[in-house]
């Protein structure tokens, strides 16, 4: 007789690129297994889910594919609704938009549900651009933090970037972010104006596309060199 522990179906974290570049170049052959096997996924955008899972599995049948989308506009009350097909054996794929779903990214949200109700879930290998940069950056990988977004106000800006930079020196520790990739050289000359000239900072642009640049400098070092930032995919990391 079957029970539920063995009926459920799995919640599989699926990795994408993070650019226009071949899939299989950068991604391994277990997420072409996991996706020709399931049909039931969480995403981000629709469209461009359909359009990566077609890279990857071009024979695959688009209308067997059940999508639930998972954004800011996603009411929160749904989500535990979303992983109904595990509990009829099918497994769920949660795809994110660019990475690696549950960092930096709202699949988090389901994944803790899912481990609510005993759910298994099973992360698959793939590109983060937060932990390549980390890895390519010289800056300390054992005490590292992901900040996330800084404030938009720029009074509140600069004050949190002395704050972490103060964090930084004191627990030498590494200080990662992330900017919409339009605001990039804004983000840069906040970090040049507010920073000590010493502090190391790390810009890692495109990682893994053809055009990426990674570099770690001193600020005083990056206020004499030009950048061009702009719409590019960027992580910045300082340690001070």
């Amino acid at each position: 007789m079957n029970n539920s522990a063995t009926t459920l179906g799995k919640v599989y974290l699926i990795p994408t690129t993070l650019g226009d570049n071949e899939p299989l170049e950068v991604l391994p052959i277990s997420i072409k297994r996991a996706i020709e096997n399931i049909d039931y996924y969480i995403v981000e955008n629709e469209k461009s889910a359909r359009r990566f899972i077609k890279k990857i599995s071009s024979g695959k049948s688009q209308p067997s594919l059940h999508i639930e989308l998972i954004n800011k506009f996603t009411d929160p009350l749904l989500l535990p609704s979303f992983l109904d097909p595990c509990f009829e054996g099918k497994n769920i794929g949660i795809i994110s938009e660019a990475g690696c779903p549950g960092i930096a990214d709202p699949g988090a949200d389901v994944v803790k549900i899912a481990h609510q109700k005993k759910i298994q879930v099973v992360p698959l290998v793939g590109p983060s651009s937060i932990f390549l940069a980390l890895m390519a950056s010289g800056l300390n990988g054992q005490s590292f933090a992901f900040n996330g977004y800084l404030p938009i106000d720029s009074n509140e800006r600069k004050s949190t970037i002395k704050r972490m930079e103060r964090i930084s020196k004191d627990l030498n520790q590494s200080q990662i972010f992330i900017e919409t990739p339009y605001r990039n050289e804004k983000l840069l000359a906040e970090f040049l104006k507010t920073l000590s000239n010493q502090t190391l900072l790390c810009i890692a642009t495109d990682i893994t596309l053809a055009s990426e640049q990674i570099a770690t400098n001193t600020i005083a070092e990056w206020k004499k060199i030009a950048l061009d930032l702009s719409k590019r995919p960027t992580i910045f990391i300082f340690q001070a």
